[in-house]
């Protein structure tokens, strides 16, 4: 792998830790997610950090961002953009809606109706939207980090598994520890300090590292142990359905970004075992009575299935 790509992902993760302070696995999967093409979902209660991570990312990559609050009565054309008739050219305009950035961090993802969320994540799939029968290419790179509400909080519309199923992975930053808060608290406002960073890739850099992905190697040893994975958790033993060919792919093209980040051009079985609690867990549904979540049966999985 080149060496000035590892330096300057590494250079990335280094400068989102000094405003994401004590969350760098995190902020590693965020961007092994990019990398990988994919959109990230962040469940977490308000107030830990997640809307200046996102934020973080974009300005140390040189991207747009926008960020769009979901509520309750936030329509598809309020993502999307409407065509509104000009009387000076006596023809209608399109007037482009937020979804027509590089990041775009879709807060409480969970307080929009259905209609909204689908319209939003059939963007993510297609990166394009159709508005009077004529189709929009979005920007590129397109990254989504949609938030969401732990679903036991008042006027949420939970995700269906089909469109959880979308997102590359969902991670959780939890509150920081004592150490890390101690720093928050005593530092300069974490929005101050963001608004002061500078790029550290361009946007081509960016998308040639993505490309980068895709040459990472997977050895035959190592797809026996992902078909291996997967294969438990299609067993009926662990969950009630198991991981479709899609979650395959993504849990490999994540991987594949895992070990780009490490300077190697080989997939490892630590890069599955590290992103796989990540990657599958919200498209699981363990078994009644297991006594287990989702990401502990994730992990109980891995310690059953041995490496080839």
């Amino acid at each position: 792998m080149p060496s000035h790509t590892v330096h300057q992902l590494a250079g990335l993760v280094d400068q989102i830790s000094t405003i994401i302070v004590g969350k760098r696995p995190q902020i590693e999967d965020c961007v092994a997610c990019l990398l990988a093409g994919g959109h990230l979902l962040i469940e977490d209660v308000p107030g830990v950090g997640k809307t200046t991570l996102a934020h973080s990312l974009a300005i140390s990559l040189g991207l747009r961002f926008l960020r769009v609050q979901f509520t309750a009565d936030l329509m598809p054309s309020d993502l999307v953009g409407v065509s509104v008739f000009e009387r000076a050219t006596e023809r209608f305009v399109f007037h482009p809606g937020p979804l027509f950035t590089q990041v775009l961090l879709a807060d409480e993802i969970n307080r929009a109706g259905p209609k909204t969320q689908s319209a939003l994540l059939e963007a993510m799939e297609e990166h394009q939207v159709s508005v009077d029968n004529e189709t929009r290419t979005l920007p590129e790179p397109f990254f989504v980090i949609a938030t969401q509400n732990p679903s036991d909080q008042l006027g949420t519309y939970p995700l269906p598994e089909s469109q959880l199923d979308r997102f590359l992975l969902r991670i959780t930053l939890g509150y920081p520890d004592r150490a890390a808060e101690r720093a928050l608290l005593a530092g300069a406002d974490r929005r101050q300090a963001s608004a002061r960073l500078r790029p550290v890739m361009q946007p081509g850099q960016l998308q040639a590292a993505q490309a980068q992905v895709l040459q990472v190697h997977a050895s035959d040893p190592l797809l026996d142990y992902l078909q291996a994975l997967i294969a438990a958790t299609r067993s009926g033993q662990w969950f009630v359905d198991g991981l479709s060919p899609r979650a395959g792919i993504a849990v490999l093209r994540v991987a594949k970004a895992r070990a780009l980040m490490s300077g190697r051009d080989y997939v490892s079985p630590d890069d599955v075992q590290a992103i796989l609690p990540q990657a599958i867990a919200h498209r699981l549904v363990p078994l009644p009575g297991s006594g287990r979540g989702p990401i502990e049966q994730v992990r109980a999985l891995v310690e059953a299935v041995p490496i080839p």
